[in-house]
């Protein structure tokens, strides 16, 4: 009777660890319960205690009837729970041990000879799925390229080893990942989207910013990205335009990590540290992928074509729980409509009243909730024109639960908003400059319609074009005048960024030594995410208004609420010249008007 005590204590754990692990999945991912380290602390240990038995034991296990797939089983559970809980934190140790876990299940080939077991080969199939999108988020192409190679053909051995099984579903992930690493991939010489201090910190503007200091300082601490069009590029539930966005709010690591080659985890693992590391790689490599001069990721709340109900939830939410002096951005790509009936708006006046009514909010909430109901009039006395267009955030047979109004973000202008609005009818939300209930919002809004050298261009393919020129200038500029990678070589590439980098650090002792630069943009000018989207939103705005080879119109040019100095101008000799330098060394002068 003895020797059944390991095998029965060891299958308790993993029961107990399963149950946990239940409760903190359908968390969610934003707010007081989906920050709560009370809830994974003990799912986490749940799963190291259940981790080091199997260890100690695993001689005694495996003469019982444990199977290799059940020690990769464990180990993915632990790297998905690290997943979910640094896309609930933003905090890349996370994202780390989340990749260290998977990385080990792939060298050690825990899943291996699945093909006799049709629901080992499904757990498989998962890990897959999960591990590409976490090395999707660390930006490690190379492995990406791996798994997407491994993944088809294991999806192709599935249908031939399990012939009654409907595999459809995963013949349809293998396309998306497909698709978007075809869509996404970078170029070897490409910047990294993240902030790189060596690339996004300019020596010669760096002592202008650190003395300036507007008269209210706000910190960036908050983002909530979402997006929606039809057929647009995604994997899973992170669609290419919110991949873009969430990769450029945060920090990039100065260690070697993402050029290193995989290493062999050990045999044994090493005393488990929940902080750092995992205890399943040598700790000095998992020392190394930390880097302990960044500051903290803003966090950010990602969410997967929600409804507007849900969507104003969650940033009530955020708007409840943000600490003094600091501000929340909101990013929104989506293509927009006119409603010219009050119906659709009524709906969903309604459902985020039942949402609203539903959540837990502090009095703070209560009170932006209440103003939903408030009848908003400017100064000539129109209550329409906030509830005459939208933005579409789902399928239009859905009705008025999937169209956010201008007037549906008022009630939160009581806190500082940072608004990106990436639609085709993003003029719409011109009308919140003015309307502000408490704290002006600063707004960056899209152009109506895209620009491009060859007409044929699909958005839909290719991603937002507004959205590609705040995560990635050169590359954004190199879609509009119709040039690929492999039409420009390495040399030519360097001095291109080099070109935007100097003329960034130009800009930014403008901005740090502006006069009549509104308060909205020097109160957040100190944070380097939201000073680099200044910066590259005037890049954006000045190349549309050069581009030659479309009409000339506003639909055609971005807009910023309030204005930017008019320094900044298109035709300004701050701007130009360096578009011009840009446009001549990449031998497509002839696009633009100077």
């Amino acid at each position: 009777m003895a020797d059944d005590v390991i095998p029965k204590t060891f299958r308790a754990l993993v029961e107990s660890a399963e149950k946990k692990y239940a409760r903190v999945r359908d968390l969610p991912a934003y707010g007081r319960w989906g920050t709560s380290n009370h809830y994974f602390h003990k799912v986490f240990k749940a799963y190291m205690r259940l981790w080091k038995y199997q260890q100690e034991n695993r001689v005694r296990l495996l003469e019982c009837g444990l199977q290799r797939w059940e020690i990769g089983e464990i180990a993915s559970r632990i790297g998905q729970l690290y997943f979910s809980q640094y896309m609930r934190t933003s905090e890349a140790r996370f994202l780390l041990e989340s990749c260290i876990f998977y990385e080990a299940i792939l060298n050690r080939k825990y899943f291996e000879g699945s093909g006799k077991d049709r629901m080992v080969r499904f757990k498989e199939l998962r890990f897959y799925a999960r591990f590409l999108m976490v090395s999707l988020i660390l930006n490690r192409t190379e492995m990406v390229n791996l798994l997407v190679e491994q993944f088809k053909a294991l999806v192709d051995d599935s249908k031939a080893a399990f012939p009654g099984t409907n595999f459809k579903e995963w013949r349809l992930v293998v396309q998306e990942i497909v698709r978007f690493a075809r869509v996404h991939s970078p170029s070897p010489d490409a910047r990294p989207l993240r902030y790189c201090a060596l690339f996004d910190s300019h020596p010669s503007s760096r002592p202008y910013v650190a003395r300036f200091h507007a008269k209210k300082v706000l910190k960036f601490r908050d983002a909530l990205l979402t997006s929606y069009h039809k057929n647009e590029a995604k994997f899973a539930e992170l669609t290419l335009d919110t991949y873009r966005m969430l990769q450029c709010l945060e920090w990039e690591p100065s260690g070697s990590f993402y050029q290193r080659s995989p290493v062999e985890p050990r045999a044994n693992g090493a005393v488990i540290d929940q902080s750092i590391t995992s205890g399943l790689i040598d700790i000095n490599l998992a020392a190394e992928m930390m880097d302990p001069a960044l500051p903290p990721n803003p966090k950010k709340a990602v969410l997967y074509r929600p409804n507007v109900p849900l969507l104003i939830s969650v940033v009530a939410t955020m708007c409840e729980e943000l600490p003094p002096e600091s501000v929340v951005l909101i990013y929104i790509s989506a293509s927009g409509n006119t409603i010219q009936s009050t119906t659709s708006h009524t709906e969903s006046s309604s459902s985020c009243r039942k949402s609203l009514k539903n959540s837990v909010l502090s009095r703070t909430s209560y009170e932006q909730k209440s103003a939903l109901h408030e009848n908003y009039t400017n100064t000539n006395g129109d209550t329409g024109q906030y509830f005459e267009n939208c933005l579409c955030l789902g399928p239009s047979r859905s009705g008025g639960s999937n169209n956010l109004y201008p007037g549906d973000l008022i009630p939160f202008t009581r806190r500082p908003l940072f608004l990106i609005i990436d639609s085709d009818n993003s003029d719409a939300f011109k009308v919140l400059h003015g309307a502000e209930r408490g704290e002006r919002s600063a707004l960056f809004l899209s152009p109506l319609r895209p620009s491009f050298k060859n007409p044929g261009t699909d958005v839909t393919q290719t991603g937002s074009q507004f959205t590609l020129f705040l995560a990635a200038p050169l590359q954004a500029f190199c879609q509009l005048v119709g040039l690929v990678s492999s039409d420009k070589d390495l040399d030519c590439s360097d001095e291109a960024d080099g070109i935007i980098s100097t003329a960034f650090a130009e800009w930014e002792v403008i901005l740090c030594t502006s006069t009549n630069l509104d308060l909205v943009w020097a109160q957040v000018l100190s944070d380097p995410f939201l000073r680099r989207l200044i910066l590259r939103f005037i890049f954006c705005r000045a190349v549309f208004g050069l581009f030659c080879l479309h009409e000339r119109g506003d639909e055609y040019l971005p807009v910023c609420l309030p204005k930017l100095p008019d320094t900044f101008s298109p035709d300004s000799e701050t701007v130009q010249p360096s578009i011009r330098r840009l446009a001549r060394l990449l031998k497509v002068g002839d696009c633009f008007r100077f």
